[in-house]
């Protein structure tokens, strides 16, 4: 019951990157759900740059590149888009939405608005529930 660690994998989402001031928005990694039965964003915020609010988008589709994307609706979101988003306030701080849909793929992204200050952002995937464990350290 104590033992997240051997059931979870953790996928690189945005990397730290060198700030962005504007609006270009941050777009994660594709993740592949295939074996688990969970999934988490977690979105990591350092400067929240200067007077932006930050719209998060939370899409899935089943084929790989997404070419077939959709908006998640949000019965099948855990949290919420709004709440996920973030604005110039948000520095040093954490957000997470899940998904709780069928799909297999997923992507999340992070757009700013108004941002004339230097925005750092980074992402993270957490899958969880996973179909075969333990699963390996480092993640694959």
């Amino acid at each position: 019951m104590r033992d997240l660690h051997n059931s979870i994998n953790v996928k690189r989402g945005l990397s730290p990157v060198a700030a962005v001031t504007d609006n270009t928005a941050f777009v994660s990694q594709i993740v592949d759900r295939s074996g688990y039965e969970s999934c988490e964003f977690v979105i990591l915020v350092g400067n929240a740059g200067t007077g932006a609010t930050f719209a998060c988008l939370f899409e899935d589709g089943d084929a790989a590149n997404l070419s077939d994307h959709a908006e998640v609706a949000a019965g099948n979101l855990l949290g919420t888009e709004a709440l996920a988003g973030f604005d110039s306030t948000a520095s040093n701080k954490v957000f997470k939405i899940g998904y709780a849909g069928t799909k297999r793929y997923c992507r999340v992204t992070v757009t700013p608005a108004t941002n004339t200050g230097n925005a750092f952002v980074a992402g993270a995937w957490i899958l969880g529930g996973a179909h075969n464990a333990p699963t390996a350290n480092p993640p694959v």
